[in-house]
């Protein structure tokens, strides 16, 4: 029997509280094999999805283990090899949701960075260290959104897509200038495609500051990953090093039913980072 408005908002707001408001949904995750793509497509799975979709580029054990932990929580794990640079890839990361119809929320969390902390070093970075982060961050989040726009338009609401851009890109600040370059662009697209493919899809981004994974450390000596944890807890307000789960759930608030009337919104979730830096009006 169909459900009236009044019904439906009910069933809503009853799977919300419940702790289930993924209940049946399809999700695709990029960049799911470890850290904040793992920990979103868990949270999803554990929510009540139906099915996640993990994309991983060349991570397939730790993939492997991301779909382990999504079947404990009782969803089925679709694993997709895929470069999002390749425009190729992301059809056939998309077509994977194919056999359900549908995609209901789409995370575009697959990234890359350079190392070269000093911005004030030029030498440090090349062209194609700019052509490589933005094949990745910011052309494949496109390539992906437009691979799948059809099944997000599908489901029986607005597809959800969250971009997860970064602190950096609002500042100006991390790992390097082409990073930063790279989300403050994928920012703006955010906004974009928000006005460009609405009603029918939902569009925002999360912007995480420093996050306790592994990610984080590449290329850096572990005593120095230390010194970084203990000094980003020591500024910032909240006097806290966000950890992978604390992220990914502001991610998946994003896509959920609860946020259905938000699209074009960039998301801070970096412990207040940002104050240290400048006030929000300045953003």
């Amino acid at each position: 029997m169909a459900l009236g408005l009044g019904q439906d908002t009910d069933v809503r707001e009853g799977l919300a509280m419940s702790g289930k408001d993924f209940d049946g949904f399809v999700v695709l995750v990029t960049g799911a094999s470890t850290g904040l793509g793992r920990a979103m497509a868990v949270e999803v799975a554990d929510r009540g999805a139906e099915a996640v979709i993990i994309n991983y580029a060349r991570s397939a054990e730790e993939a492997q283990e991301t779909a382990r932990l999504v079947e404990a929580k009782g969803a089925k794990a679709v694993l997709v090899q895929g470069d999002v640079a390749l425009d190729a890839d992301c059809r056939r990361i998309a077509a994977a949701a194919e056999p359900f119809g549908r995609i209901d929320a789409l995370f575009n969390n697959a990234g890359i960075t350079k190392f070269a902390p000093n911005h004030g070093d030029m030498d440090a970075i090349s062209a194609e260290d700019f052509q490589n982060l933005y094949a990745v961050n910011v052309i494949g989040a496109f390539q992906m959104i437009r691979a799948a726009r059809s099944l997000l338009e599908a489901g029986p609401r607005p597809g959800a897509v969250v971009n997860t851009s970064s602190i950096a890109g609002v500042m100006g600040i991390g790992s390097s200038v082409p990073y930063a370059a790279s989300k403050g662009a994928l920012t703006t697209m955010t906004l974009s495609l928000a006005r460009g493919l609405a009603p029918k899809i939902r569009v925002n981004a999360v912007c995480p500051g420093f996050i306790d994974t592994p990610w984080f450390g590449k290329g850096m000596p572990q005593e120095r990953v230390d010194r970084m944890r203990e000094a980003t807890a020591a500024s910032t307000p909240l006097k806290a090093a966000s950890t992978a789960e604390d992220v990914a759930a502001s991610a998946v608030f994003l896509a959920s039913p609860t946020s259905r009337h938000i699209t074009g919104e960039t998301l801070l979730v970096d412990a207040g980072t940002h104050l240290g830096y400048a006030p929000l009006g300045m953003r």
